[in-house]
């Protein structure tokens, strides 16, 4: 029936004005008045054990992304670095770009047998784990430099494609794509879903990282910052351009280098930084000495259970891949970094783990 008197209209009035206030009394007591609870919000880090590494990243998290609070970060400025050998994937017992590089090797030598009776490459055909290990950065350095370069960068890239779509890990039988540390998968999730950038800034070559960082963390070509060698404009027997990778360093991307790459390819200083080893010593630095609140974390490998146990910081076997020093500890101690223990704070490492 419709209600045309001034009487009636301002009944109905008065009742819509009253279903509000009890409306607005229920969702800031919670539903006291007939409604449900709030229901708690879903943990964003669920492979993460409680504790101080994970409570400083979602503190971190809430913090920069609260529009009240007084470290609010515009979305346009949130930067996250993040190495990535040792940090997002296993490193050991060799990085897998040399391991890459060796297996390449085997095949260079066809066209190139003189390769054989040199050093380091004698050493690596060998076969001689005992003996690889024991070869220097300088040697490893020699080896890449022969293996990943004469090649057009299209052609490096389906190469590489196709050795990590049939290469294995031999302790766990898997694709070294699997090998990536679920609790740092969360993280760069977390870090995206709250409008950060995430990048890998890697000592790793970036020509490699970016053939898999889509698929495997997420992060488009553009976000990879890596060491990166020179490349010569050509024309293939086509007439195509094309770009031949040469054997001339234009970035090492480590140490210092971590920084001065963040500086050349992104341009803004991050907010927070994830690594693992001295090689990632000044990009936390770099990070932590900015305005505002700042976010460093090391990444330890302390289970040899279900992972790698290597230092020498805590007293761990020492080891060339990935050194964690004494000295790089008592540092983040000293000035504040988040220390993730894997063997404490993470419930599993790898997506295949019970």
């Amino acid at each position: 029936m419709r209600m045309t008197s001034a009487g009636a209209r301002g009944r109905r009035t008065l009742a819509i004005l009253a279903s509000i206030v009890v409306l607005g009394l229920a969702l800031t007591t919670g539903g006291a008045i007939g409604q449900a609870p709030p229901q708690p919000v879903a943990d964003a880090l669920p492979s993460w054990n409680e504790g101080s590494a994970k409570r400083a990243i979602i503190d971190f998290i809430r913090t920069t992304t609260d529009p009240a609070s007084p470290g609010f970060v515009p979305p346009q400025d949130r930067v996250a670095t993040f190495d990535q050998d040792g940090t997002l994937w296993t490193e050991h017992p060799l990085y897998t770009q040399v391991l890459y590089a060796f297996a390449r090797l085997h095949l260079l030598t066809e066209a190139k047998p003189e390769l054989r009776q040199r050093e380091p490459f004698r050493t690596v055909l060998s076969g001689d784990r005992d003996a690889i290990a024991k070869l220097s950065l300088h040697d490893l350095e020699k080896v890449l430099a022969v293996t990943l370069t004469g090649m057009s960068t299209e052609t490096f890239r389906t190469e590489v494609a196709e050795w990590l779509a049939h290469a294995r890990d031999p302790r766990w039988k898997r694709p070294y794509t699997e090998l990536t540390y679920v609790p740092m998968q969360e993280v760069l999730a977390y870090f995206r879903a709250n409008g950060f950038r995430t990048y890998i800034v890697t000592g790793g070559g970036q020509d490699f990282v970016r053939v898999y960082a889509q698929a495997v963390y997420g992060i488009p070509p553009e976000q990879v910052v890596g060491t990166a060698g020179a490349t010569s404009y050509t024309y293939d027997a086509n007439g195509k351009p094309v770009l031949i990778k040469e054997p001339k360093l234009l970035l090492n991307d480590d140490q210092a280098g971590k920084p001065e790459g963040i500086h050349f390819m992104i341009g803004r200083r991050p907010q927070a930084s994830f690594g693992n080893s001295t090689g990632d010593r000044q990009m936390l630095e770099y990070a932590r000495a900015g305005d505002g609140p700042r976010l460093a974390v090391l990444v330890l490998h302390d289970d040899a259970s279900r992972e790698y146990a290597y230092g020498p910081a805590e007293g761990l076997p020492d080891t060339h891949v990935g050194t964690f020093t004494a000295q790089l500890h008592d540092e983040a101690i000293r000035q504040g970094w988040t220390v993730i223990s894997m063997k404490t704070d993470w419930k599993r490492i790898f997506a295949f783990d019970p």
